[in-house]
């Protein structure tokens, strides 16, 4: 039975997301404070809906926040407290600074002793937040091919079934996930980010994903 998806972002990344859950039988409704920011999506998509944040928050089983870094903590803050509590958060979002890169190495507004995550969870302590989606472009994210070889996602989060909620979904699609803790394994799996981007940067390749490979 699929569930009702609330989606807090309207960029590519949260867009991408949104169309994967309602291709694999959820419901959708994006959060915006202005609608003709995802006009074209929902004319792609007429299943999906359109919310204010509170509404989304409200409406959901489980949320997606794939806002921009810098305005992770003040989107999720937009959702009534209470509205979030219990509920799975996945957390798709990177502290990227708005400082240009060095060298293809992405800047951080965070340190390795404080992950973007950490700070989320205090922001909305009875909320269960997951990390997920956050170390592989929006293109790669729903049902990727990389030639028969399902790619792996690593996710953490402090709530065992929160976690394992976002291993299904994480299954439909097309993901293998590896759990790397609580809220802290954070502080690695954010940077994955700038790993992902360096190829990029340096020679114009974006179509990889992160596989960790066991014996």
């Amino acid at each position: 039975m699929g569930k009702k998806i609330g989606i807090l972002g309207t960029g590519m990344v949260g867009q991408v997301l949104a169309s994967g859950f309602l291709k694999h039988g959820h419901s959708v409704m994006i959060a915006t404070r202005n609608p003709d920011k995802v006009s074209d999506w929902l004319d792609k998509n007429p299943g999906g809906k359109v919310g204010s944040h509170k509404e989304v928050g409200a409406w959901a089983d489980m949320i997606v926040l794939a806002s921009k870094g810098t305005g992770a903590e003040a989107a999720i803050r937009l959702c009534d407290s209470a509205d979030l509590a219990g509920k799975t958060v996945i957390d798709a979002t990177n502290p990227i600074a708005d400082a240009p890169p060095t060298n293809g190495v992405l800047h951080y507004f965070t340190t390795l002793e404080e992950s973007l995550m950490e700070q989320l969870q205090r922001a909305k302590p009875k909320a269960h937040f997951v990390k997920a989606f956050n170390s592989v472009g929006n293109a790669y994210m729903v049902n990727p091919d990389f030639n028969g070889v399902k790619p792996t996602m690593f996710i953490c989060g402090n709530d065992a079934d929160a976690k394992q909620e976002v291993v299904v979904i994480l299954e439909q699609f097309g993901w293998e996930a590896e759990d790397m803790g609580g809220v802290e394994g954070a502080r690695a799996i954010e940077p994955l980010c700038i790993l992902w981007c360096m190829p990029g940067f340096a020679r114009n390749q974006w179509n990889h994903a992160f596989k960790l490979l066991k014996k």
